[in-house]
């Protein structure tokens, strides 16, 4: 397993304080959140695309792939009823695939909570069709760019679709795509109800991509949540991908989060 980071807690920080600064601490990849380059993927220019791809190759810090796909433009829907809209995601989650794959990442994380709602009349049966259809054309994309799509399961409190493990892998079993895989956050396993080690047991087969960090919306190790049995579980089932640290409490700070977290997780590698 190798030990990644997410780029947008390092709010305001150039491009190249990020790469060096994760290389001098320890970190092996880094995970790139679209919105924190523009609003819009389609905007962002040659040049930042050409800056990613050489600061990744100055510091050998791998590009792990995109996440937070859809929080950026407004207005983009999986769920939504009206055609137009899904339609409109469907081409931006296209565009985010060629951008994935211009920076040399493999993986998009599926997440965007908000954006795949079920909406107020609508069924969850009715929403996992829409999901379908959105992502069957991106799919296509991946396969061409060697990416893979990785369905989120989130918590309840963040939305009311896809909140278990089991459901992102019966989707995932029905659309039976070989760049359609299963993305677990530990946050997230937090809310089902299961002890996470089984959780990840059962989803093995289907595991690409692992987020790592505490309930309490910071980094592993900064809460209650041991870590040595859900590292054991990984091994036991030779998960060989990334962990990538995924925060949504900033508040100690780029370095503090960072460096606790890489050294906590360090101890059972």
């Amino acid at each position: 397993m190798k030990i990644g980071i997410c780029n947008e807690i390092f709010q305001d920080w150039e491009l190249e304080e990020i790469f060096y600064y994760i290389k001098s601490v320890g970190y092996e990849g880094i995970e790139i959140a679209p919105f924190t380059l523009a609003d819009d993927i389609r905007k962002i220019e040659k040049n930042t695309i050409e800056k990613i791809k050489n600061l990744s190759e100055k510091t050998g810090i791998k590009i792990i792939g995109t996440h937070w796909l859809l929080v950026k433009p407004e207005g983009l829907s999986i769920s939504s009823k009206d055609p137009v809209i899904r339609k409109k995601t469907s081409d931006y989650l296209c565009k985010l695939v060629d951008f994935t794959s211009d920076i040399s990442g493999e993986l998009m994380v599926l997440g965007s909570p908000k954006q795949r709602k079920i909406g107020e009349g609508q069924t969850y049966e009715e929403v996992k069709q829409y999901l379908k259809e959105v992502i069957e054309p991106v799919l296509e994309e991946c396969s061409k760019k060697s990416t893979y799509l990785c369905i989120e399961p989130l918590a309840k409190t963040e939305t009311n679709f896809i909140n278990k493990a089991e459901q992102a892998i019966e989707i995932i079993e029905e659309i039976n795509h070989p760049n359609l895989k299963l993305h677990l956050d530990v946050k997230a396993m937090s809310d089902e109800g299961k002890p996470i080690p089984e959780i990840i047991e059962k989803s093995a087969k289907y595991l690409k991509h692992f987020h790592v960090n505490d309930k309490n919306l910071l980094g592993p190790g900064f809460g209650e949540i041991d870590y040595k049995p859900i590292i054991d579980k990984l091994k036991e089932i030779g998960y060989s991908g990334w962990l990538s640290v995924e925060v949504f409490d900033f508040s100690p700070g780029p370095k503090i989060i960072a460096e606790k977290s890489l050294q906590y997780l360090k101890n059972f590698l």
